[in-house]
């Protein structure tokens, strides 16, 4: 099976070539492509110099567009499984595999990286914890299903998804929104047990501030596409 890591990235001069080096290692069998979403500082050049594909997005157009930028490729260029892995060093790439295989062998269609389905030592912040506990909450009103870590960027999904996801990706905070989506298609998600690491370069674009509009503006997100589907 082609395998594909989507790595979108904005600012990430610091971490970005520690994240191709560890995602070579552990999965030397995967291609990476590098969403370069705009990004002011030299995270285009150093993701070139490393030999992979880079994608110079010519604005910051968010996590949701850079995303969709990936999905387009990988659609295009024919992969069965895309892997997102974040650009700031906090998703271990030595889970790839672990995320990879029930896709290969056809027992779910996307796997979630979790940090909340097993003991872990990540520890988030307040408004980060809040926000995921408010949101597994709603997604299990919206969806009778329980997903612990809705707020997890560390995803593998399949053609099926990939094939969806470059057609249509919610552009603003899409982790949670297309859970929903997929639960409507019939989609079968599943959570795998992660660790993650902290942050340790760059700045998070999440403040408590930003945290208040995210719920607001998701929650009516996924009540208009429960009432869609």
């Amino acid at each position: 099976m082609k395998i594909l890591v989507i790595i979108p990235a904005y600012n990430e001069e610091e971490s970005i070539a520690s994240v191709i080096n560890q995602i070579r290692f552990y999965a030397p069998e995967a291609d990476i492509l590098v969403i370069n979403d705009g990004s002011v500082d030299a995270t285009g050049e150093i993701a070139a110099k490393a030999g992979v594909k880079v994608v110079n997005l010519p604005f910051n157009l968010g996590i949701g567009g850079a995303m969709q930028t990936g999905y387009i490729y990988a659609k295009y260029h024919s992969y069965d499984i895309a892997v997102q892995v974040d650009a700031d060093n906090q998703h271990d790439p030595f889970y790839i595999n672990k995320l990879v295989q029930p896709i290969v062998d056809n027992s779910a269609d996307m796997v979630i990286g979790s940090r909340y389905v097993g003991k872990t030592i990540y520890k988030s912040s307040v408004f980060r914890r809040v926000g995921m506990v408010f949101f597994t909450f709603l997604i299990k009103l919206l969806t009778d299903k329980w997903i612990m870590d809705t707020t997890s960027g560390f995803r593998a999904v399949n053609k099926g998804i990939i094939n969806l996801f470059a057609m249509d990706y919610p552009v603003d905070y899409p982790e949670v929104d297309v859970l929903v989506r997929l639960y409507k298609k019939k989609f079968r998600v599943i959570e795998l047990p992660v660790e993650m690491k902290a942050r340790k370069t760059g700045k998070s674009s999440i403040t408590p501030l930003r945290s208040i509009y995210y719920m607001i503006k998701v929650t009516l997100s996924l009540i208009i596409e429960t009432i869609k589907y």
